[in-house]
């Protein structure tokens, strides 16, 4: 389904708070970041909105010096899916829709909203299997060490079934 052919989004619009410190070590809200957000329109079948990203783990929060990374996924319907491996371990909620996981072993999962998915390292794809309705996840991703299988580095891969 080509971009001009989805149907409107209903889901609620994404507002974001991040606090910080100021000079005098007061706690007040970062103000280098809209809090309103603007989601990139991609051609994997989803939407983006990078919430918030850190730089190192653990995250170290003095001088806003913080890689974790926070981001929301609208999937269109009917979108293909998106095969990939990061180095990260990841939280998946299904926010709203229903989402299938597949592994690289052919299993598959349907996520529905309120469910989540920890990823370890593994090949997947999530895919939108509504032809109609948007789906909406929210994802945290933890930077971490690459996954060994039989003494091997599991490495990053995007867009590959292995």
């Amino acid at each position: 389904m080509s971009s001009t052919e989805l149907p409107e989004k209903t889901h609620r619009e994404i507002t974001r708070f991040i606090t910080t410190h100021d000079a005098n070590v007061k706690a007040t809200f970062e103000t280098g970041l809209e809090e309103k957000v603007h989601w990139e329109r991609t051609n994997i079948g989803c939407d983006l909105f990078l919430a918030y990203t850190t730089r190192k783990f653990p995250a170290p929060l003095s001088h806003d010096e913080d890689l974790s990374v926070l981001q929301y996924v609208d999937y269109h319907p009917g979108g293909e899916p998106a095969w990939h491996r990061t180095v990260t371990l990841d939280f998946g909620v299904a926010n709203e829709g229903e989402l299938e996981l597949e592994l690289e072993s052919g299993e598959k999962r349907l996520i529905k909203a309120g469910d989540v998915a920890v990823q370890k390292g593994t090949n997947h794809s999530w895919r939108n299997p509504s032809k109609t309705v948007f789906a909406r996840a929210l994802y945290f991703a933890m930077n971490a060490s690459p996954v060994i299988v039989n003494g091997e580095p599991l490495e990053e891969s995007l867009g590959v079934v292995e």
